[in-house]
């Protein structure tokens, strides 16, 4: 699996933050490495003599928006439990000795529970420089390189790195700017990071059904003004069917809807690892249907597709 040279990044290196965060990390005290998964918590270092100081490092790197995790015996209540995710689409996988592309992977969370579920490698990819140096001390209490992460949006990859035999998409289509065609384009790197033959699974907010109607001019996507449920970047959400269509104009086949399921404040929400407003604050406190702004609240679908083995 190729490496990725974090020190040298220059990306990364922009980040105020970031010289603190890697000093920090370097004075951590050694602990035996490993990692298990217990009742969706990733479990990473043996519990460490110093358990101060690593929960010291760790709240250094708040905040935590994806987890559960269990690192060297601190117990990190992330903002998402992504584990209820997992849940949803596991069942959907084929995951059998092969290698997976997670784009959007945050700190890398979903990568370790492909890999205790059969996957040969995880290759992800985030740009943001804080997920990137959590996955850095996750990975050095885990010691296995079977799991990289790249500080790079997915258009930034090498062309080299791949093709894989899965590639997972979950949260980020609705952060790519709808009317500069940011979406397909998406939909088209995705594709091209494919064997032929290969699986999508893409994970994105979408309109709910009822709400269909509603839509201006009859669109079939929904492009938030300013704010959606208090996000600024935000840029559109798609009907279900205008989702499918999008995935057959790049060229997938065999697409199919696994699951829809609106966000709960169970599984998304404000902890001491991430103090700062979560999904409650974005909801109508008038009617829970809806976001503060009349929207419709956080709905994600499941869908997944497949890279035709030939042209016709």
């Amino acid at each position: 699996m190729p490496e990725l040279s974090l020190f040298n990044d220059a990306q990364l290196k922009k980040d105020g933050r970031y010289s603190s965060w890697m000093a920090a990390l370097s004075a951590l005290p050694s602990v035996e490495p490993g990692w298990m998964i217990d009742d969706g918590v990733v479990c990473a270092g043996k519990p460490a003599d110093d358990f101060d100081l690593f929960e010291k490092t760790l709240k250094g790197l708040m905040p935590w928006r994806k987890g559960p995790w269990c690192l060297a015996g601190v117990k990190i209540d992330s903002e998402w439990r992504s584990d209820f995710k997992w849940a949803r689409i596991k069942p959907h996988l084929e995951l059998d000795n092969r290698h997976i592309l997670d784009v959007g992977a945050g700190n890398g969370y979903f990568g370790w529970q492909l890999l205790a579920a059969g996957a040969r490698s995880v290759t992800a990819c985030d740009p943001t420089t804080l997920f990137v140096m959590q996955h850095q001390l996750i990975s050095k209490l885990a010691r296995d390189d079977r799991h990289a992460l790249w500080a790079a949006r997915l258009e930034d990859l090498p062309h080299s790195l791949g093709p894989f035999d899965l590639v997972l998409s979950m949260g980020v289509l609705s952060h790519r700017r709808y009317l500069e065609g940011h979406h397909i384009a998406h939909l088209g790197f995705l594709y091209r990071k494919l064997i032929p033959g290969g699986d999508l699974l893409l994970e994105t907010l979408v309109v709910p059904p009822e709400f269909a109607s509603r839509l201006a001019n009859g669109d079939e996507v929904l492009i938030p003004k300013e704010r959606y449920a208090r996000m600024r970047n935000v840029y559109a959400l798609p009907t279900i069917d205008t989702l499918v269509s999008w995935l057959a104009e790049v060229g997938f086949a065999d697409i199919r809807v696994a699951d829809v399921t609106a966000t709960t404040t169970e599984e998304q929400r404000s902890t001491a690892w991430m103090p700062h407003q979560s999904l409650i604050d974005g909801l109508s406190s008038d009617d829970g249907t809806l976001t503060i702004e009349g929207y419709p609240r956080p709905m994600r679908a499941i869908v997944l597709a497949r890279r035709r083995t030939s042209v016709n």
